[in-house]
């Protein structure tokens, strides 16, 4: 999240600075992005050997910046005779070339090895969000809430599109319940899907019942699931709302990373739900460890884990952490992404055998953090 220089929160000159000390700290940190990660298991206690951190730039031709949402291409993505491959990342941009927040169009393809590219490019002010994920059937799903002048003042409700293997743009869904969409959880069941949209505008979060097929998407029904989170316009990070959506399946549960709440709630039967939970039931609430709860996931060993923004009780001495707890609530630990304030936002894993690679990125120095993990 980048923050305005006239403010107290100054993450966007910090210079690229990521210390291997902080590897010890990642190791427990193993994200789940997907079912075959959720479905790992993996002693809290077991030592892993990560591979050097890797650091690469998120910054396309057309000099987007502010890198938001992070997506693993899964094994069991069409590929077809697309531009991506198997592993690959994805990484959406909020900002355009100017710095200016809500007009970035472009998703970059970070690839196993090798330089990144241009994925997808929209139209000029497009807004992507760091809602982003990925449907087995060759999709890629991302939202947008464009701007004119990179403020609250001129936001517009956005939309949902969905993207083909080739870095086409074959849909656009919008929708009264399609409001700022600002983050994303997908249930992908192939024939189905639901998706999971925390809204920027209203502070609910809805959940969108596709039917799916080799060549589009059909919306079937829509559903608020969760409300009443705060929500706000901010001149410094344009949205003060609900973010972090992470799902699991296990327990048919829906965690909400709340910012201006500074909190993490459940929402129970999440898939199923016909009914407004409100805000669910409070999951971890730590003014000590969260500065502004951000994006969200679940790690193989159950725990939760959260970024933090800085623009919610803010702390000069936790800048740009991830933090991990457990379920009950207990903190377990936290490592930083960055020497200054504003730079965690989307993080994501693909677990594959018995190697992990753990991704975070860091949008005040418009990098992806990448490391190898043996499990």
């Amino acid at each position: 999240m980048r923050i305005n220089e006239s403010y107290a929160l100054k993450p966007r000159q910090k210079i690229v600075s990521v210390s291997l000390t902080i590897l010890t700290a990642v190791l427990l940190l193993v994200v789940a992005f997907g079912t075959s990660a959720a479905q790992t298991t993996i002693d809290p206690d077991a030592a892993f050997l990560p591979s050097p951190v890797r650091v690469v730039s998120t910054v396309p031709k057309n000099g987007d910046q502010n890198p938001y949402g992070v997506a693993f291409v899964p094994n069991n993505f069409q590929t077809g005779t697309g531009a991506l491959a198997h592993g690959d990342i994805l990484v959406s941009n909020w900002n355009n070339s100017s710095n200016l927040q809500g007009t970035g169009t472009t998703i970059v393809r970070v690839p196993p090895t090798g330089n990144p590219s241009t994925f997808f490019q929209g139209k000029a002010g497009l807004g992507l969000t760091t809602a982003l994920g990925i449907l087995q059937y060759g999709f890629v799903l991302v939202g947008n809430s464009p701007t004119t002048d990179g403020t609250d003042a001129t936001t517009k409700p956005g939309s949902l599109l969905v993207i083909n293997n080739k870095g086409q743009l074959l849909q656009t869904f919008t929708s009264s319940s399609i409001q700022g969409p600002w983050d994303m959880a997908l249930v992908d069941k192939g024939d189905q899907a639901y998706v999971f949209l925390s809204n920027a505008f209203t502070g609910a979060i809805v959940r969108l019942n596709f039917t799916v097929t080799p060549a589009k998407l059909t919306l079937v029904s829509t559903q608020t699931i969760a409300s009443g989170y705060f929500v706000s316009g901010n001149p410094a990070t344009v949205f003060i709302a609900p973010t972090g959506l992470a799902y699991d399946p296990a327990h048919n549960m829906l965690y909400v990373a709340s910012t201006g709440d500074n909190a993490v709630f459940a929402i129970a039967n999440a898939t199923t739900r016909t009914t407004d939970a409100g805000m669910g039931e409070i999951v971890y609430q730590d003014d000590l460890h969260l500065h502004g709860a951000l994006g969200l996931a679940i790690s193989p060993n159950g725990h939760l884990l959260v970024t933090n923004n800085d623009a919610v009780n803010p702390s000069s001495s936790q800048p740009s952490e991830i933090v991990e707890f457990t379920t009950d609530g207990s903190f377990v630990k936290e490592m930083p992404v960055d020497p200054g304030q504003g730079g965690a936002f989307g993080l994501a894993v693909s677990v594959n055998g018995s190697q992990a690679t753990f991704a975070a990125v860091d949008d005040v120095n418009n990098t992806l953090i990448i490391w190898t993990l043996n499990l």
